[in-house]
């Protein structure tokens, strides 16, 4: 069975056709083709054999995402809801931030972390991506960027710049095929992302979080946190029972002194749920001595869940500053198109409400 071009890593695919006698340089050329030049065609690959044509023809397919839907906010941000071979459904967002274009990337279809305030939650994990289900959501913006910068080809805003491996599903689940699509999108042959724009988020898998720490990479990591206490996280999150506070800080601890690269702390701050002034100082005093920073996360509300966006987001900020924690308040993207992670696919599907 022909397998997708697009899970092949570059030394991996160099590899491939080093075993099938062919030259190991090549692959490096069909990268170029395929993530460069944006060609999807064996037979135009005019630097290539006729003989290796017809063997990547006979073992390869170059593949695509089939797009369902396409909402566009009025701030810019894009949200793609796309098909997969087998009918399963993902998402994927473009926003456009001042430094460049960043695209949040989803790595399973479904999630099992089952979080209580995420509409990802409420659906139940059918399967990890494969590894080219996730460079293909980087392939598709990049097209539709190409497209919409067509006049001005050289623009840097006219590709994307930054990853946030944040969408639907927990990515630490599916680690080895993330980390194979790291290695394709950082690499200078293809993408040429760098490492230090790309982030990927966990919502705690400690032992996961210390392979990561000792791959010794550039690429960055955030945890999704939420929660100053075990009290709190065990009711919101519960991957927090199998791995509490304790633990899943004894692993950033471990990340930090293993790369020496700072931490991200994501906070979604919820009424009466975690923005009390009493949390901020819990919060504060939990990463004290860390190096890293918070970075507080409105929430957007799903009505199946019960939860609220805090009233209360600008005193819990003024409380970190005044404690000297290092604090930004994340800007909203896309709220007027169905922003919360999984809503799209969950109303499409009809397991929340105003199916699409």
């Amino acid at each position: 069975m022909k397998k997708s071009i697009f899970n092949y890593t570059l030394d991996k695919l160099g590899l491939f056709l080093e075993e099938n006698g062919f030259k190991k340089y090549s692959a490096k050329q069909i990268f170029n083709w395929l993530y460069v030049k944006n060609v999807l065609d064996f037979e135009q690959m005019t630097n290539l054999s006729k003989d290796l044509k017809v063997f990547l023809s006979n073992n390869f397919i170059i593949n695509h995402l089939n797009m369902l839907v396409s909402e566009e906010s009025h701030d810019g941000t894009i949200k793609l809801l796309f098909m997969l071979d087998d009918k399963r459904t993902i998402e994927t967002v473009l926003m456009s931030q001042k430094y460049g274009q960043s695209v949040c990337v989803t790595t399973q279809v479904g999630c099992k972390m089952a979080c209580k305030f995420c509409a990802s939650g409420l659906i139940k994990t059918e399967r990890n991506l494969e590894i080219h289900e996730m460079v293909l959501q980087i392939l598709t913006i990049n097209n539709i960027l190409r497209e919409k910068y067509k006049d001005d080809p050289d623009n840097p805003r006219s590709r994307v710049s930054h990853i946030v491996v944040m969408g639907i599903g927990e990515p630490f689940d599916n680690f080895d095929n993330v980390w194979d699509f790291v290695n394709i999108v950082n690499n200078d042959h293809s993408f040429n992302i760098g490492a230090r724009h790309i982030t990927i988020s966990t919502c705690g898998v400690v032992p996961k979080i210390i392979e990561f720490a000792n791959l010794n990479s550039q690429v960055n990591l955030a945890i999704s946190l939420h929660a100053p206490n075990n009290e709190i996280r065990n009711k919101l999150m519960p991957i927090n029972k199998a791995y509490p506070i304790e633990k899943l800080f004894e692993a950033v601890k471990y990340y930090i002194n293993k790369t020496n690269r700072r931490i991200t702390f994501e906070y979604i701050l919820i009424e009466d749920i975690n923005d009390s002034e009493e949390n901020a100082r819990e919060l504060a005093k939990l990463i004290k001595g860390i190096n890293g920073y918070v970075n507080l996360i409105p929430y957007n509300e799903v009505e199946e869940n019960p939860f609220k966006r805090s009233t209360k987001i600008s005193q819990f900020f003024s409380v970190l500053r005044k404690l000297n924690v290092n604090a930004i308040l994340r800007k909203e993207f896309g709220n007027d198109i169905n922003a919360a992670c999984g809503q799209l696919r969950a109303k499409r599907e009809g397991i929340i409400k105003n199916e699409i």
